[in-house]
């Protein structure tokens, strides 16, 4: 009783994670650049029942599941026409990189909603975050006559990686390679568009019934809670 009581638990709570999840692209859906993520789920332990001589039995009871990682979908979506005199997309596969002023991380974007920032007596294409936008040198993008119209120094640089699973999320729509990505890569001929933006990767569809699963999901979870308890109940009552 008590397994079914923590198996019915976790089991809510992961579905907890799952519309979290969910709820963040919802959130995310007019983001341009933004890649939509999915939970992965997987089994926890499995045993064997009537298990008497310590071998294989076609009876097995589980332990209730778990959020193994959270995968987001790197796929190009479509593009966009803006008025944005630096707005870019990339048309393909790719990253925008760009380095923190202060910190000097490098990290990477599809969202290619850029401006200008003044810097001394300098201007740059910066992106939403204030982070620079760096050239297929990976040096800083100047922007020439700032005060007058601007144009850029250098080529926007576009970047990949031979491994795009496992890319870890740092918020504000951008991402830091792990270890097994590896070194990012120069594409060479990518195609950057620009006065266009990347629409937001998340489907409003997709996720209202990734939320209707859910809800059913978790209320099938406390009622099972609520059964193991009364049983729980109803045996120490017999006992005293």
């Amino acid at each position: 009783m008590y397994t079914s009581f923590y198996t019915a638990a976790r089991g809510a709570m992961e579905e907890q994670r799952k519309l979290d999840v969910v709820a963040n692209n919802l959130a995310n859906v007019n983001n341009y650049g933004y890649k939509a993520k999915t939970p992965v789920f997987t089994d926890l332990m499995y045993y064997n029942l009537n298990n008497y001589n310590g071998d294989d039995t076609p009876l097995k009871a589980g332990t209730g599941i778990l959020v193994e990682q959270t995968k987001t979908d790197f796929d190009p979506k479509g593009l966009i026409t803006t008025e944005g005199k630096f707005d870019y997309a990339i048309v393909g596969e790719g990253f925008f990189m760009v380095r923190s002023p202060i910190t000097n991380e490098i990290t990477y974007t599809r969202n290619g909603h850029f401006s200008m920032s003044k810097r001394g007596d300098d201007f740059y294409l910066v992106n939403d975050n204030g982070n620079l936008v760096l050239d297929q040198n990976r040096n800083p993008i100047q922007v020439l006559n700032g005060e007058t119209g601007g144009e850029l120094s250098s080529e926007i640089g576009v970047y990949g990686f031979n491994i795009m699973d496992g890319m870890l999320s740092v918020g504000n729509n951008e991402f830091a390679p792990s270890v097994k990505n590896g070194e990012p890569f120069l594409i060479a001929g990518a195609k950057v568009v620009d006065h266009a933006l990347e629409m937001s990767g998340a489907s409003v569809a997709d996720d209202f019934t990734r939320i209707i699963e859910a809800q059913r999901a978790y209320s099938y979870a406390l009622k099972m809670v609520q059964t193991s308890d009364e049983v729980i109940n109803t045996i120490n009552t017999l006992r005293t």
